[in-house]
């Protein structure tokens, strides 16, 4: 269940905000998109936690952002083509492509799926985070689920504050949109959610490389 504090998470560094991640916490961070809950894989308490925090529907599975793509490698199996040419092309960015997970993947995460949604973001605080908790976290949009995304560190503390742990104030986030997210895993590719990412940039790519 998630925890009330007696007053609003602090806002903290990079390198506090890594270690309380590393200690089991759960914080809110800036992307490239909207901000986001994040925690450690190793800590599956603090990822139910984000479900319990935001509402999420339990069996509804929660991304992985990832500091390099080298994680693309260790987080998933079988890596279809088109996986790997999305993810050279739109990585670091506002794709999240999901494949077939690996055993690194932790179930909390799969919620009894096969598949798990990957994402480098485009923001130098989200990765150089990321890269000091390990190099990949699990990380969802930081509101009530069926509420509007939290654009900047202020909206986060505003209306998750006394659940959370921590902050990190990267400035308002650029897009304002969740991530665009696209099924590898079949073929064609299908759009699974459209999102911050150019969907005729994104359409015109897949006919090209013949996803």
């Amino acid at each position: 269940m998630s925890r009330l504090r007696d007053a609003p998470a602090p806002c903290v560094d990079v390198d506090t905000a890594a270690a309380v991640l590393r200690a089991g916490g759960v914080i809110a961070m800036p992307t490239d998109t909207v901000y986001g809950l994040a925690a450690s894989l190793d800590f599956p308490q603090a990822v139910e936690r984000i479900y319990a925090i935001k509402g999420r529907p339990p069996e509804k599975a929660m991304p992985i952002l990832v500091s390099n793509p080298d994680e693309l490698q260790r987080l998933a199996v079988r890596v279809p083509r088109v996986a790997l040419l999305l993810t050279e092309r739109f990585w670091p960015g506002q794709l999240t492509v999901v494949v077939p997970a690996a055993p690194a993947v932790p179930e909390v995460v799969l919620r009894g799926g096969t598949t798990v949604g990957l994402r480098m973001p485009n923001d130098p605080v989200a990765l150089a985070l990321i890269a000091k908790s390990g190099g990949a976290l699990a990380v969802t949009s930081a509101n009530r689920s069926g509420e509007p995304e939290a654009r900047s560190a202020t909206e986060v503390i505003a209306t998750l504050g006394r659940d959370i742990d921590a902050v990190v104030d990267g400035g308002e986030s650029p897009l304002g949109a969740p991530s665009t997210v696209v099924d590898a895993t079949v073929c064609p590719p299908v759009v699974l959610r459209a999102g911050s990412l150019d969907p005729a940039e994104l359409v015109a790519f897949l006919e090209q490389c013949g996803g």
